[in-house]
């Protein structure tokens, strides 16, 4: 029987890391960091009904990880309730083997720095990840599994490249991180069998006292386990989706009142349901996915797009607002934002003139079906598009613990 390895989710969101790594059937929960509620609701639940935690409300903390030392020793107040705190999950499970996680990642993706005047030099989140460090330090794990956006590559909040920030902090408490991180840690979540060109950092420390030689240990994980989890063939929307019940649009304008502007399809999958879209944007998502389908391809310039979204809304755009996903290729990168707009995520179905359901968005990123998102729709899209695939978790935690097999 393999041996299984501790582990705390640090940044845990609604759980896509920890889902992944428990998938793997190589790792224990000991516990779980969070701070936004539906994420917190959504991964007790999770942990619950599909992981069989029965204390999963007390090993999922719902705190601020800023708050370091009522973190670690315990608190009570209005906003979190009570816990006893991060120590007592540790010491009751005897240490632990692994940190997982990453800090939001809005502030070192690169969208973020553009939309943002002061380049989000003033952002919090770009100093979350000091948190993170700061448990690391504290519990001592064999390893840590840091994920993030390849944006953190080219971050330079406050005049030094926050690589060198992570790299020399993790190096004053002991960790080793791989020599290159630009030629290592990048991953492409399609080519581990997710429906979904997704592109992400996956940082491996190491304890320098466990191993001899910890970069070359780093290296063996990115060079020879790592790559034994790609597939032959990446998957593509229609892998992913196509076998979903059809929503269509009822263009009725009375029930357009109402908001009933699709068809309830028969099945007892969660959040498979359309948004509601008008019948201008109907049409244009109709429209769009026939130009594709046909191949005609008249629509597919971004010129061409940003001229449409001109004539149709009556205002400009400096980048163009509409996309179709391709039936034949893996999806493009799901994000948080969909919650807002999903005129990026078109259903490539010409007859259903709609953007994803969320169901359709988490099957993209690889979740479950039996996996349930706990608040509103917009809760729901938000949690999908911030997570990391459950897929590529799994991938690399088989990957890791096959390193931890050969240092332990």
């Amino acid at each position: 029987m393999s041996r299984k390895y501790k582990m705390i989710d640090l940044f845990a969101g609604c759980g896509g890391l920890e889902d992944g790594f428990l998938q793997s059937n190589r790792y224990n929960d000991i516990a779980a960091v969070e701070w936004l509620k539906p994420q917190v609701n959504t991964l007790i639940h999770r942990l619950e009904t599909k992981w069989n935690i029965k204390d999963a409300k007390q090993r999922v903390l719902h705190f601020d990880i800023q708050r370091e030392e009522e973190l670690f020793s315990g608190w009570k107040d209005d906003e979190f309730g009570e816990n006893k705190g991060l120590d007592y999950y540790v010491k009751k499970a005897d240490g632990i083997d692994v940190i997982i996680g990453g800090p939001p990642c809005q502030a070192y993706s690169v969208a973020g720095r553009v939309r943002d005047e002061n380049g989000m030099k003033d952002d919090y989140r770009n100093y979350l990840f000091e948190h993170y460090l700061n448990v690391v330090d504290r519990y001592k794990p064999k390893v840590f599994v840091f994920e993030n956006v390849p944006g953190l590559l080219s971050a330079i909040p406050d005049g030094t490249p926050i690589t060198k920030l992570i790299r020399d902090g993790f190096n004053g408490i002991g960790y080793e991180i791989v020599d290159d991180i630009k030629k290592y840690t990048k991953l492409d979540a399609s080519d581990y069998g997710v429906p979904q060109s997704r592109n992400r950092l996956i940082i491996l420390g190491i304890r320098r006292e466990i191993v001899d030689d910890p970069q070359e240990a780093l290296h063996k994980f990115y060079n020879e386990f790592l790559p034994k989890y790609k597939v032959k063939h990446k998957k593509t929307v229609e892998d992913a989706i196509g076998d979903l019940p059809p929503i269509y649009p009822t263009f009725d304008k009375e029930k357009h009142k109402k908001k009933e502007a699709y068809t309830i399809p028969n099945t007892k999958i969660t959040w498979h349901e359309s948004r509601y879209h008008s019948i201008r944007d109907m049409k244009i998502f109709g429209m769009l996915a026939d130009d594709i389908e046909s191949g005609r391809n008249e629509y597919v310039d971004s010129k061409v797009l940003s001229k449409i979204y001109e004539e149709q809304v009556g205002s400009k755009s400096p980048i163009h607002r509409y996309h179709v996903l391709k039936r034949d290729e893996p999806s493009t990168t799901i994000i948080a934002h969909l919650h807002k707009d999903g005129n990026r995520f078109i259903h490539y179905d010409p007859k259903q003139c709609r953007s994803i359901t969320p169901r359709e968005a988490a099957r993209l990123q690889s979740f479950d079906d039996d996996f349930d998102f706990l608040g509103n729709r917009g809760n729901a899209y938000q949690m999908i598009g911030n997570a990391v695939p459950p897929l590529l978790a799994k991938k690399v935690s088989l990957a890791l613990a096959e390193l931890l097999d050969e240092l332990i």
